[in-house]
């Protein structure tokens, strides 16, 4: 085992892990980081199996309250409508993905586009993080009656999702199709346009992503397993552990950031990325 693919490897799960769950695009940064230092997993076995380290991190993360929505469907309706609400929400990108992953695999996945889709979703990100109407600070506008309204009218919880709602959250999730879009991104953008507040789209992501996730885990295992191979084993298991242990330690505290800060931070990172992603495709190509 070759030890800076082994180090090659660790970068590529540390950076899967970490962007899973936040707005920055993880399939962006592993295709831009890929093409940069080089790494090429045999048969793809790497790119497949290190998935299963975020995805099991999120359950892991959430398993208590996964738990409690279990065992309250039977007698709690607000339960059941939750759940359905996700469901429905992941329809449409099972959907998409499943008719045409190998089309958007084959002709959008580079380095350029990438690099365009982060400037142009930082751009989004900015602009919706100033511009929401349901922020208000509870010492701007006093008793004003359109803050109230506002306030009122916001959703705080991701309880009070209707289906509709979390059927066009779903429909702006197909976007992340595009790479560097970031399904996060997608859906967090998407649920803020229809009234969450900043924290209830966030979660709402992280539900989502479950179904999603493994959905695309599933497609991908069942696409790639005849060329699996254990050769690499070793990439694997440090990859798997590093993809978890990243992504655990990013949704045990965003939602307490994106409450505090917004969305900022996210999308500076990814105009600079995404900048920084041009300049270099330019000068070394």
């Amino acid at each position: 085992m070759d030890f800076a693919n082994l180090v090659k490897a660790l970068v590529l799960a540390v950076v899967e892990g970490a962007t899973e769950f936040i707005p920055v695009s993880s399939t962006g940064h592993q295709l831009l980081i890929g093409h940069f230092i080089g790494f090429h997993s045999p048969n793809n076995t790497f790119e497949v199996l290190i998935q299963l380290g975020a995805v099991l991190a999120i359950l892991y993360a959430y398993f208590s309250r996964l738990w409690k929505i279990a065992t309250s469907l039977p007698h709690d309706p607000r339960a059941r409508r939750f759940v359905g609400s996700i469901l429905l929400a992941f329809i449409p990108a099972a959907i998409i993905g499943g008719l045409f992953s190998k089309v958007i695999k084959a002709y959008l996945f580079n380095p350029w586009i990438v690099c365009a889709t982060l400037v142009a979703g930082g751009l989004v990100l900015l602009v919706i993080d100033e511009t929401d109407p349901y922020q208000h600070d509870d010492a701007a506008g006093g008793d004003d009656r359109e803050v109230r309204r506002e306030r009122r009218e916001r959703k705080d919880d991701v309880y009070d999702f209707s289906l509709p709602m979390a059927l066009k959250i779903g429909v702006f999730q197909c976007l992340a199709m595009i790479p560097g879009v970031s399904r996060s991104g997608a859906t967090i953008v998407g649920a803020m346009m229809m009234g969450a507040s900043k924290r209830a789209a966030t979660e709402f992501s992280f539900y989502l992503a479950m179904p999603t996730m493994a959905g695309a885990f599933a497609k991908d295992l069942l696409d790639n397993y005849k060329n699996l191979s254990t050769n690499d084993s070793l990439l694997i298991v440090v990859g798997f552990i590093a993809a978890f242990v990243s992504a655990l330690i990013v949704v045990r505290s965003v939602l307490d950031y994106v409450s505090k800060h917004g969305f900022w931070l996210f999308a500076w990172w990814r105009i600079i990325v995404g900048s920084l992603g041009f300049a270099a495709l330019i000068v070394f190509g």
